[in-house]
């Protein structure tokens, strides 16, 4: 029989024997979430063994997905090698006693993330609207080496490489150091980049990497100044870049295109990883260095017999109107 139950807490969850399904989806990422004055709601189902838990947080009168703009997915925590369907449609139906709107935020289409959820919640009676929220660019690596993968790169980004790639010298580390932090820090506040988010929450993300192994992280200098910084993660045969920054004032050196391949190198060669994500977003520079896009999926779940979801449901129901008249 299915045990239903619900939790304000990561820390109710910290004994459960979780699949490792990369960062996003562990207890320790949902707990920086909730340190950082996020308040979960945890959706919890559990029967012969088998677990699993959604990772929600109520805002307003809805229930959506609890994550941040750091995280390239969201994903629940379960137990074995894929979500059970089964629990995840009693979940489904339970939760329409709880909320009457839920959104599913930045779901995964290679893994079946997106279609195992917009199933399990149509199933139990919710009408699910489903679009693309986001794309993610990734490298597969299949057993190149670097010289080989590099050979395939532009023409443009490869003599940026030829022409620029001693004019920094670049320090590579799989361990925190609080002083070459701090450089990443002054660099970013410094770059082209907007205000970081929650910077205590990321230094508290790669701290946690750094002790489990997992960081990866490049300094490149100009006559022994730090000019750009790159955080990355080696987890379960993937490598994430997670942040990357260069001063505007040291452009002209190209010295994130040079701290780049030496990261590049690094992940193929000696982690021998099999994927490479750069994350979400559709930035003309993630171009160079990857090879395919795939699809990001937000599925926002409206019970029907719900009046509040009847403006919702029927701008829906319009918009797919105009789509069809459109495409004829």
């Amino acid at each position: 029989m299915t045990a239903i139950s619900y939790h304000a807490s990561v820390n109710d969850l910290q004994a459960q024997d979780w699949a490792e399904a990369g960062p996003f989806a562990r207890p320790s990422w949902f707990t920086l979430l909730e340190q950082a004055g996020m308040q979960p709601f945890l959706a919890c189902a559990s029967d012969a063994g088998k677990q699993i838990c959604l990772p929600l947080e109520q805002r307003d009168e809805s229930l959506v997905s609890l994550a941040n703009w750091y995280a390239f997915t969201w994903a629940p925590l379960y137990s074995g090698t894929t979500p059970d369907p089964a629990l995840l449609r009693e979940l489904a139906r339970d939760l329409a006693r709880r909320s009457r709107r839920i959104v599913f935020d930045k779901l995964s289409v290679e893994d079946g993330s997106a279609a195992r959820f917009a199933q399990a919640f149509r199933s139990a009676g919710w009408i699910v609207l489903d679009e693309q929220c986001d794309v993610n660019h990734v490298l597969t690596v299949n057993g190149r080496s670097f010289d080989e993968y590099l050979a395939k790169r532009p023409g443009q980004l490869r003599t940026t490489l030829k022409r620029k790639g001693r004019k920094v010298e670049v320090s590579l580390s799989q361990t925190f150091n609080e002083d070459d932090w701090a450089a990443y820090e002054d660099i970013y506040a410094d770059s082209w980049k907007p205000e970081e988010g929650d910077p205590a929450l990321l230094k508290q993300f790669a701290m946690a990497e750094a002790a489990a192994g997992r960081m990866r992280f490049g300094i490149a200098r100009a006559e022994g100044h730090p000019v750009a910084a790159q955080f990355w993660t080696v987890d379960g045969g993937t490598a994430y870049i997670h942040k990357l920054a260069h001063r505007e004032s040291a452009k002209p050196l190209s010295p994130g295109t040079t701290l780049s391949a030496a990261l590049f190198a690094q992940v193929i060669d000696d982690d021998k990883v099999d994927l490479v994500d750069f994350g979400t977003g559709n930035d003309g520079y993630k171009r160079d260095w990857m090879e395919q896009v795939r699809e990001r999926r937000r599925l926002t779940c409206l019970l029907p017999g719900s009046p509040a979801n009847w403006p919702e449901l029927a701008k829906a129901a319009a918009r797919k109107l105009v789509s069809l008249v459109h495409h004829r």
